[in-house]
């Protein structure tokens, strides 16, 4: 055991400085995709990473580290034996906050609260984010409060490119082959629209995008966006009376008449599905009002989008002179589907997690990955834990000490599976 007992291992130890310092200059690179971008990436920003990434990799001795015309950079690491496996992490920050000019502090935590300095507001709370009370000696990364930290997921990024450049690092630790991927537009739901998974070349991956230590996410909501539009009439409001037929305020009523007090994010947990309006625009002509919704049982999720359509058609019947358009598009599948048909992969992902000195666990994600878009084509590929915390907000946070274990996970992988145990399955 390392002398420093916040590190499970001696290889979590070393790789903790280098960690650190990749996560450091990552964040500060503003990622940051857009839903209402036509192009790929989303934002031309997210290459400014994948650059500095394929060149990082070339520097380590990766030497077909590249970075492609949609944004996404590969790099093999070659190894002894085995198969060949994928190491996924995404560029691109949430576009629900900022991810512009992100000022990360370190702070030596010793408990209780941490005033975030850039705005005093914000206040991460143990009593609120309930893993901090357990990190009471760690070093703990946040923002400066006024905008994302960007753990979400440049975390599994850095985890990553540690973990390689410890195995690069040091020749005599046998591996299997590493195909590295880094991805964009993850958080806009297009992650892998141009995954080439043939001329990826892993047999099976594992994507580094999930939040605690130990667990091991083998399973994710069944997804799909369904989009309202309401066509009304608009008249001059002076002379609008009689004539005026208001797609603003329909689109209000279609939302109001959700369910109140469950089928929604705010009063669902654990295995709930639920029905998200989460945009609307428009005028009084014309709006549309976007909605995602999500369960673990595609059958549940079906029914979702039915009682959207249904909710559509009565605003329509009480009111003939409009038009509601119903659109259906599915997003993602539950990887648990798939991921069943070979479960050495993720018993793997368990052997790799003991052998950093934590007993690991199981779950499901209330939302999804690009692994679940890989899988559903063939790619099995379950999730990693990072470590990080409180994502797509402000109060984004992720422990040095977590993220040097969840780093030395993926080098247990790499090694594991090029054990005779292993490589023959």
């Amino acid at each position: 055991m390392p002398e420093d007992g916040r590190y499970s291992t001696p290889v979590a130890a070393e790789l903790a400085d280098d960690v650190l310092d990749r996560f450091l200059r990552y964040v500060r690179i503003d990622t940051q995709s857009d839903d209402d971008s036509t192009t790929y990436p989303s934002t031309a920003k997210q290459r400014d990473l994948g650059e500095l990434l394929a060149r990082e990799l070339a520097e380590l001795g990766l030497e077909d580290a590249a970075i492609d015309e949609h944004g996404y950079v590969f790099a093999t690491l070659p190894g002894a034996r085995g198969p060949t496996i994928g190491l996924i992490a995404h560029v691109d920050t949430s576009p629900d906050e900022s991810g512009a000019e992100v000022q990360p502090q370190v702070v030596h935590y010793s408990g209780g609260d941490i005033q975030l300095p850039g705005n005093t507001r914000s206040v991460l709370r143990p009593s609120e984010s309930v893993l901090l009370a357990e990190k009471v000696g760690h070093d703990i990364i946040t923002s400066d409060g006024t905008t994302l930290l960007g753990a979400d997921d440049k975390a599994g990024v850095a985890e990553i490119m540690a973990a390689v450049a410890y195995l690069a690092k040091h020749p005599e630790v046998e591996h299997a082959t590493v195909r590295v991927g880094f991805t964009v537009d993850e958080e806009v739901g297009r992650g892998v629209d141009h995954f080439d998974i043939a001329a990826f070349g892993a047999d099976f991956a594992y994507t580094f995008d999930g939040a605690e230590i130990g667990r091991i996410d083998d399973e994710t909501f069944s997804a799909s966006e369904v989009r309202v539009r309401v066509e009304g009439h608009s008249v001059h409001p002076g002379t609008s009376k009689g004539k005026m037929v208001n797609s603003v305020k329909l689109a209000a009523a279609l939302v109001e008449r959700l369910p109140k007090d469950t089928l929604s994010p705010e009063t669902t947990e654990e295995r709930e599905g639920f029905v998200h309006p989460h945009r609307i625009v428009g005028t009084a002509a014309e709006a549309t009002v976007t909605f995602i919704c999500r369960d673990f049982d595609l059958t549940k999720l079906r029914e979702y989008e039915q009682l959207l359509r249904d909710l559509a058609a009565a605003i329509e019947r009480e009111e003939p002179r409009a038009r509601l358009t119903v659109e259906v598009e599915d997003s993602y599948r539950n990887m648990k589907e798939f991921l069943d048909a070979r479960p050495r992969i993720l018993e793997a992902a368990d052997e790799a997690t003991r052998r950093i000195g934590l007993e690991p666990t199981r779950s499901a994600i209330r939302g999804g990955t690009d692994g679940a878009v890989l899988s559903e084509r063939g790619l099995l590929t379950p999730n990693i834990y990072t470590g990080g915390q409180e994502y797509h907000s402000v109060l984004e946070w992720v422990s040095v000490q977590d993220m040097a274990v969840s780093a030395a996970t993926a080098v247990e992988l790499a090694k594991l599976w090029a054990e005779p145990e292993w490589a023959q399955t």
